[in-house]
């Protein structure tokens, strides 16, 4: 189930000019220009900011995300008609050979329950041709993010066209073991409405996120720096193998 701020029509309307800077976005352009890459799907792809950047370049691009109102958002923008979008997940798709596979942003923490962790690995696995890659990020659980997640240092004030200001600011709910959950506000001038979404995510341990590959046969390859966020965060490199001859 995906959290609020990505299923209610007026927090998905509001989620890119809440967030409008995705420079995180530029490493994975180059690792699919790097590869070669022809077919990509993006799991989790919300508002399908990396989706559509993708398919600008000419790759065929397929998106899937549970909520129906994020799509509706990236279906609705310049060049939407070039992605196949999804509703559902990783656990669910229709047959693919995709060159590489990606999960942005906070696709990966946010599943949390380790059964549908496992699964959704397998359907990126299964996605993917022989030899192609998985490249995805995740936190690193030592930097302890969430300790900076309250008001004094989230709270902002946007002014959005055709929306008016909205509000916003996170607060820490809880932190159990390696799940962290927070509530995410949000307050609309132009009626005064007030929304809220709780989330949770799963901070992974490096070597956990490459034990979970293994086992779903992936070959780990590498684990990169993210460019936007120097010694936060991980990035896993993994591949497919590539088909052997039995002849």
């Amino acid at each position: 189930m995906a959290d609020e701020l990505f299923i209610h029509p007026r927090l998905a309307a509001v989620y890119d000019p809440l967030d409008p800077d995705r420079g995180d976005l530029d490493a994975y352009l180059r690792l699919a220009e790097g590869f070669g890459s022809r077919r990509v799907l993006d799991i989790g792809c919300g508002t399908g900011v990396l989706a559509l950047r993708l398919a600008e370049r000419g790759i065929e691009v397929v998106g899937v995300d549970p909520a129906q109102a994020s799509l509706d958002v990236a279906r609705a923008k310049p060049g939407g008609d070039r992605v196949r979008w999804i509703c559902g997940d990783a656990t669910t798709l229709p047959p693919l050979q995709v060159d590489l596979a990606t999960m942005t942003g906070n696709a990966a923490q946010q599943i949390v329950e380790p059964h549908a962790w496992q699964e959704t690995l397998k359907g990126a696995y299964e996605a993917l041709r022989p030899g192609g890659y998985f490249v995805f990020e995740t936190r690193d659980p030592s930097r302890r993010a969430w300790e900076t997640w309250n008001r004094e240092a989230t709270y902002q004030v946007t002014e959005i066209p055709g929306v008016g200001a909205v509000e916003y600011w996170v607060e820490l709910i809880a932190v159990t073991g390696p799940l962290v959950t927070f509530r995410s506000h949000y307050v609309f001038a132009a009626d005064g409405q007030a929304l809220t979404s709780d989330s949770t995510l799963r901070f992974r341990e490096r070597k956990e996120v490459e034990a979970d590959l293994t086992a779903q046969g992936f070959i780990p390859q590498e684990v990169r720096d993210a460019p936007d966020r120097p010694g936060k965060e991980f990035v896993f490199i993994a591949r497919r193998p590539a088909s052997t001859s039995t002849v």
